[in-house]
């Protein structure tokens, strides 16, 4: 690969890296900061399950890996392993500072040595009448009897030192999170709050677990393992591509070992136990760690300090086009509207819905689902659809990583409800965001279509920034039309007029609008490339880049992920402007403008610049033709490049250090709130 490419898991790493910043930020009130610690912990979590499981695949391939990815995948384990071990002393720092501000809010986590007669009379009794039925030891009498533990599940390794003859028996215990908080807040005395961790209290009861046993000591420690999640789907004829994704989940279960990570204080005999017991081997990643795992379980820390520790409420912001009419139908037939979530509320894209399944002109709702909310609204409003004649086709996506199983229970719910269910498309992952309605207005068929950034689901709308085209515009939906006749036919292939839909002509449009700013650069004309994304890994798209930057194209990147290109190289990628925001929301919108000699393009899209995205997945890009919407894109796009706050430079050392400017303070999240606010429209 190229001087100017780095691979993408180095440079996600440098993402999670900023989430832990947000976790050390004394600017984030309190008990966010220790929510990014869970986001942090979480997230290296799914690295190790799929990033690291994909490396130590190829690591198998010897030189045909370099073929593969560009780069030596055992090289590349081992600097992964060089900079977890360098963050994990950065994460322990921060969390003993957290610990020090809670006790300074007169908030105390304490263990079972640090509590008083009273709090430990209360907690055996919860012990006693709660937890003690969901405990189940697995004792390891040899190393024949080897348990099937559950990925990144916490365990407690349990060393018995029996009395007689001072033989020492290990077992292994689950620490039941899945049904208890990992918190547990004690009776408040002095005006002071005090929690304990589930894993202590457990801890304080051992004896009374292990009753059957002589015990002279019993010693707990806590770990965890990480293991390979990624699905093997098998293009296997005979089987259906439901019974494909099933079989695959049974093998996701017995994954391979990646990571084992471990209380540092654990003893050298059940340490060696349990790695031998476990077949830890020396390609996987062995991390010794502090007293506690699974810190991804602080993302439910309870709020025992009050409003003023967390983020303040933005209320959701009425879109005034809507308000006025009594109809979506009427509204989308004037002029589109541009849905900003989470600003705006998700309900707007439910009530689209429910006027479609009662709408007696409606004749049919197709809808691509890729990752749905627990309690699905939309779900609910296909069914009623169903249930009000009308024809519904849900293109539901099997492979939605980690939702599999999730999604094999929609599509029989579904199913049942009356409503069509296509799988997919076999070998292309479904991640377009899209719903067409056919209505019959005047005898004639008339389309409306929803293009999106985001998931249909109303928990991540409340999380994730992401945008949704509502649109009439037979233009947009004509092409929408051919994507779906493309599912129900896959050996039907169309042209698209302006949508940009991968596989087929993402690569090649993409391309030609970068070498489009090239040659107007080359001809003395202004030249922009102003994108903002979660995710860049193309090598051809940052070769573009490069050489747009170096021409004199102005090449601004705001990415929120991974970024492979490597800026600030002396006449190479110097040009180029890289910045990444984390902050209260999730940045997951991907848009796109391109100056195009002064008559800009627009486009928002459900693709990040990624080969997976471009070569291998069904991703739709939309254009924006209109004007006012065009406005409030680059106005956000300004907000965004000039955040002071939250914002960190993409150098080529990964510093991650803040943008800095001596312009008034800009916190972009804030901004585009009080700038959606302020719209008339």
């Amino acid at each position: 690969m190229f001087e100017y490419y780095r691979p993408k898991e180095i440079s996600w790493l440098s993402f999670n890296e900023r989430v832990l910043q947000q976790a050390a930020n004394k600017n984030v009130p309190l008990i966010e900061r220790i929510k990014f610690l869970a986001i942090y912990s979480s997230n290296l979590d799914e690295f190790f399950r799929i990033r690291v499981a994909t490396l130590m695949r190829l690591t198998k391939l010897g030189e045909k890996a370099l073929e593969i990815v560009g780069h030596n995948p055992v090289e590349t384990v081992k600097e992964i392993n060089k900079i977890i071990a360098k963050q994990n002393e950065f994460y322990e720092q921060t969390r003993i500072s957290i610990k020090k501000e809670l006790k300074k809010n007169r908030v105390e986590i304490v263990n079972e040595t640090e509590i008083s007669i009273s709090e430990k009379k209360v907690l055996l009794d919860f012990f006693r009448n709660e937890l003690k039925k969901s405990l189940m030891p697995i004792i390891l009498y040899d190393k024949k009897n080897v348990p099937d533990l559950i990925d990144d599940n916490i365990y407690l390794a349990i060393e018995i030192t029996l009395k007689k003859e001072k033989e020492k028996i290990y077992s292994i215990l689950q620490l039941p999170t899945y049904k208890f908080n990992r918190f547990i807040i004690l009776p408040k005395t002095d005006n002071c709050t005090r929690l304990i961790y589930l894993d202590d209290v457990v801890r304080l009861g051992l004896k009374e677990l292990f009753f059957f046993f002589e015990c002279e000591k019993i010693e707990a420690y806590a770990f965890k393992m990480t293991k390979d999640a990624e699905l093997d789907i098998e293009d296997d004829i005979s089987a259906t591509y439901l019974e494909l994704v099933n079989k695959s989940l049974k093998k996701r279960k017995k994954g391979a070992p990646l990571r084992f990570n471990y209380d540092k204080n654990m003893s050298k005999d059940t340490f060696n136990y349990l790695t031998k017991l476990l077949k830890i081997g020396k390609v996987d990643s062995v991390l010794p760690g502090g007293r506690y795992h699974n810190t991804k379980d602080f993302i439910k820390f309870p709020n025992v300090l009050g409003e003023k520790f967390i983020y303040p409420k933005m209320p959701q912001i009425p879109i005034k086009k809507i308000e006025r009419q009594h109809s979506y139908f009427d509204t989308l037939k004037n002029s589109d509207i541009l849905l900003c979530y989470p600003y705006h509320s998700f309900n707007y894209y439910i009530d689209f819905l429910k006027e479609a399944s009662v709408d007696k002109d409606v004749e049919s709702i197709k809808i691509t689902l890729y990752r749905l909310s627990k309690d699905s609204d939309v779900i609910s409003a296909l069914l009623n659809a169903a249930r009000n004649g009308k024809r519904v086709l849900v293109i539901l996506e099997l492979q939605a990583r980690f939702d599999e199983e999730a999604n094999v229970k929609w599509s029989q719910t579904l199913t049942d409800g009356g409503v069509k269910v296509i799988h997919g498309v076999q070998g292309l992952k479904v991640h377009s965001k899209l719903t067409l309605v056919k209505r019959i207005e005047n005898n004639k068929a008339k389309y409306y279509a929803t293009i999106g950034t985001g998931n249909f689901n109303e928990s991540t709308a409340k999380l994730y920034t992401d945008f949704s085209l509502m649109t009439a515009n037979d233009l947009i939906a004509r092409d929408v039309v051919n994507i779906f006749e493309f599912f129900k036919f896959n050996f039907k292939h169309f042209s698209y007029k302006h949508l940009i839909v991968s596989p087929f002509n993402s690569r090649r449009i993409f391309e030609e609008l970068i070498d489009n700013e090239i040659n107007n650069a080359k001809n003395g004309k202004k030249a922009f490339i102003h994108i903002k994304i979660n995710n860049i890994d193309d090598s051809r798209i940052i070769q573009k880049l490069v050489e747009a930057s170096q021409i004199g194209v102005e090449v601004i990147l705001l990415v929120r992920g991974m970024f492979s290109l490597i800026t600030e190289i002396p006449d190479v990628s110097d040009k180029i402007v890289a910045r990444g925001i984390i902050d209260r929301y999730l940045e997951h919108s991907r848009f796109m403008i391109f100056c195009n000699n002064n008559n800009p393009r627009y486009f928002i899209s459900s693709a990040d610049w990624m080969v997976r995205n471009i070569d291998r997945r069904i991703e739709v890009a939309t254009p924006i033709y209109d004007i006012e919407i065009q406005k409030m894109l680059r106005n956000i796009f300004e907000i965004l490049l000039n955040d002071n706050v939250s914002s960190r430079v993409l150098d080529k050392n990964l510093t991650n250090k803040m943008y800095k400017n001596k312009k008034k303070k800009t916190q972009a999240q804030l901004e585009v709130f009080n700038y959606l606010s302020n719209l008339k429209i």
